[in-house]
């Protein structure tokens, strides 16, 4: 068996890859909106859609790096719930975000709340900050 000295060298490693792909990921979905890029792209964005896309640009990116990891993941927590009861639970099944396509919504939801409770992990400017201090 593992012992615990192995998950105490992992954990932090783990919740770090974690933070990174979630952010790359999320990320995309401010680069989609505003540069088209990997794909889509709008001719014109309403107002919410505009302060969804920099928050997931400047909060994607932020805890991409590992900057301020807790209070920005707390706030795309916050913004992913928002969009989940206001895009898809609205469209009805508010329990089964399967149906009413809410999946992603709702993982990144969790996933940033979890990052704002156990923080970024290893490899990030967090991380590196505090052993400075």
């Amino acid at each position: 068996m593992l012992d615990q000295a192995f998950f105490a060298t992992w954990t932090p490693r783990a919740q770090a890859l974690l933070r990174i792909v979630a952010a790359f990921l999320f990320l995309q979905h401010g680069t989609a909106k505003f540069f088209g890029f990997p794909q889509g792209g709008f001719e014109h964005l309403p107002p919410l859609i505009v302060a969804a896309g920099l928050l997931e640009l400047a909060g994607g990116a932020l805890v991409l790096i590992g900057v301020w990891t807790r209070p920005v993941a707390f706030v795309l927590s916050g913004e992913m719930a928002f969009a989940y009861f206001m895009a898809h639970a609205s469209q009805g099944n508010v329990l089964s975000p399967m149906v009413n396509h809410g999946e992603a919504a709702v993982l990144y939801c969790f996933v940033f709340l979890f990052l704002a409770a156990a923080g970024a992990g290893a490899w990030s400017v967090d991380a590196a900050r505090k052993k400075a201090a």
